[in-house]
Protein backbone atom coordinates (compact mmCIF):
# COMPACT_ATOMS: atom_id res chain seq x y z
CA UNK A 1 0.00 0.00 0.00
CA UNK A 2 1.45 3.39 -0.97
CA UNK A 3 2.15 5.90 1.78
CA UNK A 4 -0.45 8.41 0.54
CA UNK A 5 -3.16 5.73 0.46
CA UNK A 6 -2.28 4.75 4.00
CA UNK A 7 -2.41 8.38 5.16
CA UNK A 8 -5.80 8.94 3.51
CA UNK A 9 -7.24 5.86 5.19
CA UNK A 10 -5.81 6.88 8.56
CA UNK A 11 -7.32 10.35 8.20
CA UNK A 12 -10.71 8.85 7.34
CA UNK A 13 -10.77 6.45 10.30
CA UNK A 14 -9.85 9.30 12.66
CA UNK A 15 -12.79 11.25 11.22
CA UNK A 16 -15.10 8.29 11.91
CA UNK A 17 -13.85 8.08 15.48
CA UNK A 18 -13.69 11.74 16.45
CA UNK A 19 -16.40 13.43 14.40
CA UNK A 20 -18.87 10.60 13.78
CA UNK A 21 -18.31 8.86 17.13
CA UNK A 22 -18.40 5.43 15.52
CA UNK A 23 -17.54 2.41 17.64
CA UNK A 24 -14.21 0.60 17.30
CA UNK A 25 -15.97 -2.32 15.59
CA UNK A 26 -17.62 -0.01 13.02
CA UNK A 27 -14.58 1.94 11.94
CA UNK A 28 -12.48 -1.22 11.84
CA UNK A 29 -15.06 -2.65 9.45
CA UNK A 30 -14.71 0.45 7.27
CA UNK A 31 -10.93 0.06 7.34
CA UNK A 32 -11.16 -3.61 6.35
CA UNK A 33 -13.48 -2.84 3.42
CA UNK A 34 -11.26 -0.06 2.12
CA UNK A 35 -8.08 -2.11 2.48
CA UNK A 36 -9.80 -4.82 0.43
CA UNK A 37 -10.42 -2.21 -2.26
CA UNK A 38 -6.75 -1.20 -2.10
CA UNK A 39 -5.82 -4.81 -2.91
CA UNK A 40 -8.15 -4.66 -5.93
CA UNK A 41 -6.52 -1.38 -7.03
CA UNK A 42 -3.08 -2.97 -6.88
CA UNK A 43 -4.30 -5.91 -8.97
CA UNK A 44 -5.63 -3.47 -11.58
CA UNK A 45 -2.47 -1.35 -11.61
CA UNK A 46 -4.24 1.68 -10.09
CA UNK A 47 -1.67 3.65 -8.11
CA UNK A 48 -3.96 6.27 -6.52
CA UNK A 49 -7.63 6.82 -5.76
CA UNK A 50 -7.90 9.55 -8.39
CA UNK A 51 -7.01 6.96 -11.04
CA UNK A 52 -10.14 4.92 -10.25
CA UNK A 53 -12.98 5.37 -12.76
CA UNK A 54 -16.63 4.31 -12.81
CA UNK A 55 -15.73 1.24 -14.90
CA UNK A 56 -13.24 0.17 -12.18
CA UNK A 57 -15.94 0.59 -9.52
CA UNK A 58 -18.27 -1.62 -11.58
CA UNK A 59 -15.53 -4.23 -12.00
CA UNK A 60 -14.93 -4.26 -8.24
CA UNK A 61 -18.66 -4.88 -7.71
CA UNK A 62 -18.56 -7.74 -10.24
CA UNK A 63 -15.61 -9.35 -8.45
CA UNK A 64 -17.48 -9.22 -5.14
CA UNK A 65 -20.42 -10.97 -6.80
CA UNK A 66 -18.08 -13.58 -8.33
CA UNK A 67 -16.67 -14.37 -4.88
CA UNK A 68 -20.17 -15.38 -3.77
CA UNK A 69 -20.63 -12.65 -1.16
CA UNK A 70 -24.11 -11.98 0.19
CA UNK A 71 -25.83 -8.88 -1.14
CA UNK A 72 -25.80 -7.30 2.31
CA UNK A 73 -22.00 -7.71 2.51
CA UNK A 74 -21.52 -6.26 -0.97
CA UNK A 75 -23.74 -3.28 -0.11
CA UNK A 76 -21.75 -2.61 3.05
CA UNK A 77 -18.40 -2.71 1.25
CA UNK A 78 -19.55 -0.40 -1.55
CA UNK A 79 -21.12 1.94 1.01
CA UNK A 80 -17.85 2.05 2.98
CA UNK A 81 -15.81 2.97 -0.10
CA UNK A 82 -18.40 5.50 -1.27
CA UNK A 83 -18.27 7.19 2.16
CA UNK A 84 -14.46 7.20 1.98
CA UNK A 85 -14.53 8.99 -1.37
CA UNK A 86 -17.19 11.39 -0.12
CA UNK A 87 -14.94 12.31 2.81
CA UNK A 88 -11.95 12.90 0.50
CA UNK A 89 -14.19 15.05 -1.73
CA UNK A 90 -15.15 17.12 1.27
CA UNK A 91 -11.50 17.51 2.25
CA UNK A 92 -10.70 18.66 -1.32
CA UNK A 93 -8.25 15.78 -1.75
CA UNK A 94 -10.27 14.33 -4.66
CA UNK A 95 -12.71 15.85 -7.14
CA UNK A 96 -14.54 12.73 -8.34
CA UNK A 97 -16.38 9.87 -6.63
CA UNK A 98 -16.52 6.89 -9.01
CA UNK A 99 -18.84 5.05 -6.61
CA UNK A 100 -21.52 7.78 -6.68
CA UNK A 101 -23.51 6.08 -9.43
CA UNK A 102 -22.88 2.45 -8.50
CA UNK A 103 -26.22 0.86 -7.68
CA UNK A 104 -26.19 -1.12 -4.46
CA UNK A 105 -27.73 -4.61 -4.68
CA UNK A 106 -31.06 -4.96 -2.90
CA UNK A 107 -30.68 -6.61 0.48
CA UNK A 108 -32.24 -9.98 1.12
CA UNK A 109 -35.38 -9.71 3.23
CA UNK A 110 -34.20 -12.15 5.86
CA UNK A 111 -36.50 -12.35 8.84
CA UNK A 112 -34.74 -12.02 12.18
CA UNK A 113 -34.55 -15.13 14.33
CA UNK A 114 -36.26 -14.94 17.70
CA UNK A 115 -37.24 -17.16 20.62
CA UNK A 116 -40.80 -18.21 21.39
CA UNK A 117 -42.03 -17.51 24.91
CA UNK A 118 -41.72 -21.16 25.97
CA UNK A 119 -38.10 -21.12 24.75
CA UNK A 120 -37.42 -18.02 26.84
CA UNK A 121 -38.80 -19.85 29.88
CA UNK A 122 -36.49 -22.81 29.19
CA UNK A 123 -33.51 -20.46 28.89
CA UNK A 124 -34.42 -18.71 32.14
CA UNK A 125 -34.62 -22.07 33.93
CA UNK A 126 -31.15 -22.83 32.57
CA UNK A 127 -29.93 -19.69 34.39
CA UNK A 128 -30.99 -21.09 37.76
CA UNK A 129 -28.31 -21.32 40.45
CA UNK A 130 -27.03 -19.54 43.55
CA UNK A 131 -23.34 -19.01 42.80
CA UNK A 132 -22.15 -15.44 42.07
CA UNK A 133 -21.65 -16.42 38.41
CA UNK A 134 -25.14 -17.95 38.15
CA UNK A 135 -26.71 -14.80 39.62
CA UNK A 136 -24.71 -12.61 37.23
CA UNK A 137 -25.64 -14.71 34.21
CA UNK A 138 -29.35 -14.56 35.03
CA UNK A 139 -29.09 -10.77 35.46
CA UNK A 140 -27.48 -10.48 32.02
CA UNK A 141 -30.16 -12.62 30.37
CA UNK A 142 -33.03 -10.83 32.11
CA UNK A 143 -31.51 -7.45 31.20
CA UNK A 144 -31.06 -8.25 27.50
CA UNK A 145 -34.55 -9.72 27.17
CA UNK A 146 -36.22 -6.98 29.24
CA UNK A 147 -34.67 -4.04 27.38
CA UNK A 148 -33.68 -5.23 23.89
CA UNK A 149 -30.40 -3.34 24.16
CA UNK A 150 -27.40 -4.24 22.01
CA UNK A 151 -24.64 -6.27 23.64
CA UNK A 152 -22.22 -3.34 23.14
CA UNK A 153 -24.68 -1.12 25.03
CA UNK A 154 -25.06 -3.77 27.73
CA UNK A 155 -21.33 -4.08 28.43
CA UNK A 156 -20.87 -0.30 28.63
CA UNK A 157 -23.46 0.24 31.39
CA UNK A 158 -22.10 1.83 34.58
CA UNK A 159 -23.59 1.31 38.05
CA UNK A 160 -24.80 4.92 38.09
CA UNK A 161 -26.75 4.33 34.86
CA UNK A 162 -29.21 2.00 36.64
CA UNK A 163 -32.12 3.75 38.36
CA UNK A 164 -33.99 1.22 40.50
CA UNK A 165 -36.49 3.81 41.70
CA UNK A 166 -37.78 4.44 38.17
CA UNK A 167 -36.71 1.02 36.81
CA UNK A 168 -34.82 2.60 33.91
CA UNK A 169 -31.31 2.36 32.49
CA UNK A 170 -29.41 5.14 30.73
CA UNK A 171 -28.15 3.49 27.56
CA UNK A 172 -25.41 4.91 25.35
CA UNK A 173 -26.15 3.76 21.81
CA UNK A 174 -24.61 4.17 18.38
CA UNK A 175 -22.98 7.53 17.74
CA UNK A 176 -22.96 8.19 21.51
CA UNK A 177 -26.73 8.80 21.40
CA UNK A 178 -28.29 8.33 24.83
CA UNK A 179 -31.75 7.00 25.66
CA UNK A 180 -33.55 5.81 28.77
CA UNK A 181 -34.89 2.25 28.57
CA UNK A 182 -37.33 0.84 31.16
CA UNK A 183 -37.05 -2.65 32.59
CA UNK A 184 -39.62 -4.84 34.33
CA UNK A 185 -39.90 -6.42 37.75
CA UNK A 186 -38.06 -9.66 36.84
CA UNK A 187 -35.03 -7.77 35.52
CA UNK A 188 -35.28 -5.40 38.51
CA UNK A 189 -35.03 -8.29 40.99
CA UNK A 190 -32.26 -10.06 39.05
CA UNK A 191 -30.15 -6.89 38.77
CA UNK A 192 -30.69 -5.97 42.41
CA UNK A 193 -29.64 -9.43 43.57
CA UNK A 194 -26.59 -9.34 41.31
CA UNK A 195 -25.43 -5.88 42.45
CA UNK A 196 -26.09 -6.60 46.14
CA UNK A 197 -24.81 -10.17 46.49
CA UNK A 198 -22.92 -11.32 43.40
CA UNK A 199 -20.94 -8.36 42.08
CA UNK A 200 -19.09 -7.60 45.36
CA UNK A 201 -17.84 -11.21 45.50
CA UNK A 202 -16.72 -11.17 41.87
CA UNK A 203 -15.00 -7.77 42.18
CA UNK A 204 -12.29 -9.03 44.58
CA UNK A 205 -9.66 -6.26 44.57
CA UNK A 206 -11.05 -4.29 41.59
CA UNK A 207 -12.56 -0.82 42.10
CA UNK A 208 -14.18 0.20 38.75
CA UNK A 209 -17.83 1.21 38.24
CA UNK A 210 -18.71 -1.10 35.32
CA UNK A 211 -22.02 -2.87 35.97
CA UNK A 212 -21.12 -6.28 34.51
CA UNK A 213 -17.90 -7.98 35.58
CA UNK A 214 -16.11 -11.22 34.75
CA UNK A 215 -14.96 -13.89 37.21
CA UNK A 216 -11.78 -11.91 37.95
CA UNK A 217 -13.66 -8.67 38.66
CA UNK A 218 -12.68 -6.96 35.42
CA UNK A 219 -15.17 -5.42 32.99
CA UNK A 220 -17.13 -8.04 31.07
CA UNK A 221 -16.53 -7.91 27.30
CA UNK A 222 -18.94 -8.50 24.40
CA UNK A 223 -17.18 -11.81 23.74
CA UNK A 224 -17.75 -12.73 27.37
CA UNK A 225 -21.50 -12.12 27.01
CA UNK A 226 -21.61 -14.34 23.90
CA UNK A 227 -19.87 -17.16 25.77
CA UNK A 228 -22.34 -16.83 28.65
CA UNK A 229 -25.34 -17.00 26.32
CA UNK A 230 -23.89 -20.01 24.49
CA UNK A 231 -23.51 -21.78 27.84
CA UNK A 232 -27.12 -20.94 28.78
CA UNK A 233 -28.54 -22.39 25.56
CA UNK A 234 -26.35 -25.47 25.99
CA UNK A 235 -27.75 -25.96 29.51
CA UNK A 236 -31.30 -25.48 28.19
CA UNK A 237 -30.75 -28.27 25.62
CA UNK A 238 -32.28 -26.13 22.87
CA UNK A 239 -31.31 -26.80 19.28
CA UNK A 240 -29.71 -24.10 17.16
CA UNK A 241 -27.41 -21.26 18.03
CA UNK A 242 -27.92 -18.17 20.15
CA UNK A 243 -26.37 -14.77 19.69
CA UNK A 244 -27.01 -11.60 21.70
CA UNK A 245 -29.00 -9.98 18.88
CA UNK A 246 -31.56 -12.80 19.03
CA UNK A 247 -32.69 -11.50 22.42
CA UNK A 248 -33.02 -8.04 20.86
CA UNK A 249 -35.12 -9.52 18.06
CA UNK A 250 -37.17 -11.46 20.62
CA UNK A 251 -37.76 -8.32 22.71
CA UNK A 252 -39.14 -6.44 19.69
CA UNK A 253 -41.20 -9.37 18.39
CA UNK A 254 -42.85 -10.11 21.73
CA UNK A 255 -43.73 -6.43 22.24
CA UNK A 256 -45.36 -6.19 18.81
CA UNK A 257 -47.14 -9.53 19.25
CA UNK A 258 -48.67 -8.22 22.46
CA UNK A 259 -49.94 -4.96 20.96
CA UNK A 260 -47.10 -2.44 21.30
CA UNK A 261 -47.05 0.23 18.57
CA UNK A 262 -44.16 0.47 16.13
CA UNK A 263 -43.03 3.95 17.18
CA UNK A 264 -42.65 2.90 20.81
CA UNK A 265 -40.60 -0.15 19.83
CA UNK A 266 -38.46 2.05 17.58
CA UNK A 267 -37.73 4.37 20.52
CA UNK A 268 -36.92 1.48 22.86
CA UNK A 269 -34.55 -0.14 20.33
CA UNK A 270 -32.83 3.15 19.57
CA UNK A 271 -33.45 2.86 15.82
CA UNK A 272 -32.85 6.09 13.91
CA UNK A 273 -35.19 5.00 11.10
CA UNK A 274 -38.63 3.44 11.46
CA UNK A 275 -37.82 1.19 8.49
CA UNK A 276 -35.32 -0.67 10.71
CA UNK A 277 -38.08 -1.47 13.17
CA UNK A 278 -40.63 -2.39 10.49
CA UNK A 279 -38.65 -5.57 9.76
CA UNK A 280 -40.14 -7.07 12.92
CA UNK A 281 -43.70 -6.64 11.63
CA UNK A 282 -43.01 -9.46 9.15
CA UNK A 283 -42.20 -11.75 12.04
CA UNK A 284 -45.51 -11.03 13.74
CA UNK A 285 -47.72 -11.89 10.75
CA UNK A 286 -48.09 -15.44 12.05
CA UNK A 287 -49.45 -14.04 15.31
CA UNK A 288 -51.85 -11.76 13.41
CA UNK A 289 -53.18 -14.74 11.45
CA UNK A 290 -53.75 -16.74 14.64
CA UNK A 291 -55.61 -13.81 16.20
CA UNK A 292 -57.75 -13.40 13.08
CA UNK A 293 -58.65 -17.10 12.94
CA UNK A 294 -59.49 -17.12 16.63
CA UNK A 295 -61.72 -14.04 16.68
CA UNK A 296 -63.28 -13.33 13.26
CA UNK A 297 -66.84 -14.79 13.01
CA UNK A 298 -66.33 -15.97 9.44
CA UNK A 299 -62.70 -17.05 9.63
Amino acid sequence: MEKKLDEQLQSFTEYLQIEKHYSVHTFEQYRHDIEEFYVFMKEQGLRSLKDVEYSDARLFLTKLHDHGLMRSSISRKVSSIRSFYRYLNREKQLLENPFSFVNLPKKEQRLPNFFYEEEIEALLQACAGNTPMDIRNRAIFELLYATGIRVSECTSIQLADVDFRLSTILVKGKGNKERYVPFGSFAHDALEQYITHSRPKLMKNETHTQLLVNHRGGALTQRGVRLILNKIIENASLTGKIHPHMLRHTFATHLLNNGADLRTVQELLGHAQLSSTQLYTHVTKDQLRKTYLAHHPRA
